[in-house]
């Protein structure tokens, strides 16, 4: 058990834990990209369901393991403040990307429709909030709502890749999704598969660790749970959304960056899901405190700043960087402020 152990020890643990996940991060990556050529399913898709999905596996266990050990707040911070923290990320891609304006260069209507889907994922914890506490077979309404919104809105992002209603304007900036190598479709996605998953598999074992050891900081410490979740556990398992964006930007994957951070957030969702499912003292969302609310309008904000952003696509800002960058990063930069005070 961890906490038999010495807090240095703890320590040490904790950032093994978040230099695997690093790692991993930088070959996933690559992966993705070539399961997305091999396959025919885009960058955008790929970024969103299996590179989204796979960097989130170490926050999602976080999640689970602290909502099955009765800590509501830090399973609830750890998934909204991760949203932030995500979509801070990708502000820091845009930077990363010299050329041109990530939002403009990554123009994608799948981008944009999970962009949507985002925010009303964001809004259904709120609205469970606000209502009478009640559950079913221990899972409250909302719950079902999300999981199945999910789904749904997973559906039809493929439909609105193969068959998109409108399309962006092109222009010198825009970058198109396709394969570096055109004999890449002919090739077997078998194997990048496999090594995806287990890849993944590794995550999913990091993030275990790493709420291991969270729940042993705020014990011995006193820290706010909310504060360890949305500042401590959820930038660490954070970590292959930075690694893998800026990784994706720099191959020239520019969809895939993007969309592996919008899909990454809305898969971020179902940690709230997941761990209505695991706690067991009623429906998490009327556990939420106050700071775990202020997470949520927080991701809410930011997710409609970078939608607003997809679609005025600014072609270029100073230096290349767009207003929407700078406002994302004045956004979360504020919300950590109010954080560390309310600690």
């Amino acid at each position: 058990m961890l906490s038999d152990l010495s807090t240095p020890v703890v320590a040490a643990i904790f950032v093994a834990a978040a230099v695997v996940v690093f790692l991993v991060s930088l070959r996933i990556t690559r992966l993705a990209d070539v399961i997305a050529d091999r396959t025919g399913i885009g960058e955008a898709l790929a970024g969103g369901l299996l590179l989204g999905a796979a960097t989130s596996l170490s926050g999602l266990t976080v999640s689970a393991t602290a909502a099955w050990s009765g800590d509501a707040s830090l399973a609830i911070a750890n998934g909204v403040g991760g949203i932030a923290a995500q979509t801070a990320f990708l502000a820091a891609a845009d930077i990363a990307l010299r050329k041109a304006n990530l939002e403009h260069a990554a123009a994608e209507p799948a981008n944009l429709f999970q962009a949507a889907l985002l925010m009303t994922l964001l809004t259904l914890p709120i609205l469970a909030f606000a209502l009478p506490a009640q559950s079913v077979f221990g899972v409250h309404p909302a719950s079902v709502m999300m999981a199945v919104a999910y789904l749904y809105g997973v559906r039809v992002a493929s439909q609105v890749r193969e068959t998109p209603m409108w399309q962006p304007v092109q222009t010198s900036d825009t970058r198109s999704d396709e394969p570096e190598d055109p004999e890449e479709e002919n090739r077997s996605a078998l194997k990048p598969a496999l090594a995806f998953a287990v890849l993944a598999a590794i995550l999913g074992l990091s993030g275990w660790t790493i709420a291991q050891t969270a729940s042993v900081a705020v014990e011995r410490l006193g820290l706010s749970s909310t504060a360890v979740g949305a500042l401590g556990t959820a930038l660490v398992t954070s970590l292959p959304e930075l690694v893998t964006t800026v990784a994706a930007v720099r191959r020239g994957a520019l969809q895939l960056a993007v969309g592996g951070i919008i899909g990454g957030n809305t898969f971020d969702t179902m940690f709230l899901v997941v761990s209505d499912a695991f706690y067991r003292d009623g429906p998490i969302f009327a556990a939420m405190a106050r700071e775990d609310l202020f997470w949520l309008a927080v991701g809410l904000t930011m997710t409609g700043v970078l939608t607003a952003g997809l679609i005025r696509r600014e072609r270029r800002g100073p230096g290349g960087i767009g207003v929407e960058t700078v406002t994302l990063l004045a956004l979360y930069g504020g919300a950590v402020v109010v954080q560390s005070r309310l600690m």
